[in-house]
């Protein structure tokens, strides 16, 4: 049974994921877990969880485990203590200090993932190249990616991440948590309801000729229509699949004449700028006002939703956004 169809089938066949040939002892090892970069057996549940890349130890946390390290945030860590302040406020809570932090700023840190001696390495959010999962595998078993390079939602990395550490039921009662906080949240902001909204890569203010979109398979946008959002036509004809990303020149106005809300990143320059702007200016969204700007804080990285960062932004942001619908009215 693969990992994609224990997806389909829920928990409950996550603990199933076992090649037909292998003997089952009474806890349920050894198991086999499927992903795109190959099948990792598990001998024994875990003891010591280490996890490489973005974000992936933020699941381990959140059921309680302290791994014995993990890459170092290198964006929106304003402190500059390489940890981003829900990750921090977890360990305060979990009474725990930060363990050995990963400088992954030149790529994956073998040597210090070695010295930590994990017994299983959890990537299912991550970029891993064919030949870095081949390292890794000589250190400890790797859960890598379900389909592709840093395509990875927050709910598939929580089902992943938590079958590496034998806790699939555990990792299934957070998703039903943030879920149930997620819609809570959005009940209590009925303005946001079939808002079309758009996220826009970053822009450079003295060169507007064309706009950089997410696409409905990024993350982003998929927050926004668990938030009761829908994609503006463009993003969704731009949405086909693997396509996490796409272009459209400033010229071609009247395609974007149907967005009521965008989010980027930039300050009061941007806003300038777009309002100068001799083709942009005429746009509702524009016009309006109704534009979300991000930044390279906390609150701009956890706009791209991870297991902990959920709860911590979603508040704040959701105003944000409900200030931006309503002026979209």
């Amino acid at each position: 049974m693969t990992w994609f169809t224990t997806k389909r089938l829920g928990v409950a066949a996550l603990t199933c994921v076992l090649g037909a040939a292998q003997s089952v002892s009474a806890d349920g090892y050894p198991r086999e877990i499927e992903h795109a970069l190959g099948t990792t057996v598990l001998e024994a549940a875990p003891e010591r969880v280490a996890t490489v890349a973005w974000a992936n130890h933020e699941v381990p946390l959140a059921l309680g485990v302290v791994p014995v390290g993990f890459a170092a945030a290198n964006f929106g860590d304003e402190d500059g203590d390489g940890l981003l302040p829900w990750v921090q406020a977890r360990l305060e809570e979990l009474g725990e200090p930060a363990p050995v932090l990963y400088d992954e700023g030149d790529g994956i840190d073998f040597e210090a993932v070695a010295a930590s001696r994990p017994d299983v390495i959890l990537a299912a959010y991550s970029g891993l190249s064919a030949a870095d999962y081949a390292t890794l595998s000589q250190i400890a078993p790797v859960v890598a990616y379900p389909e592709s390079p840093w395509a990875t939602d927050w709910r598939d990395m929580i089902r992943l991440n938590s079958a590496g550490m034998g806790k699939e039921e555990e990792g299934h009662a957070l998703i039903e948590q943030l879920e149930a906080r997620i819609a809570e949240t959005a009940s209590a902001h009925p303005e946001l309801a079939g808002k079309r909204a758009m996220f826009v890569t970053h822009l450079d203010p003295t060169n507007l000729g064309r706009l950089s979109f997410y696409t409905d398979n990024d993350a982003r946008v998929r927050f926004f229509h668990d938030l009761g959002l829908v994609s503006p036509q463009v993003v969704v004809d731009n949405s086909g699949e693997g396509q996490f990303a796409g272009q459209i020149s400033a010229e071609l106005i009247d395609a974007l004449k149907d967005v009521d809300i965008v989010v980027t990143y930039g300050g009061q320059a941007l806003i300038g700028a777009l309002q100068a702007h001799p083709l942009l200016s005429r746009l509702p969204v524009v016009e309006n006002g109704a534009i979300v700007m991000l930044d390279d804080s906390a609150l701009g990285t956890a706009a791209n939703p991870t297991p902990m960062s959920l709860s911590w932004v979603l508040d704040d942001y959701a105003n944000l956004l409900a200030d931006a619908a309503r002026k979209s009215e």
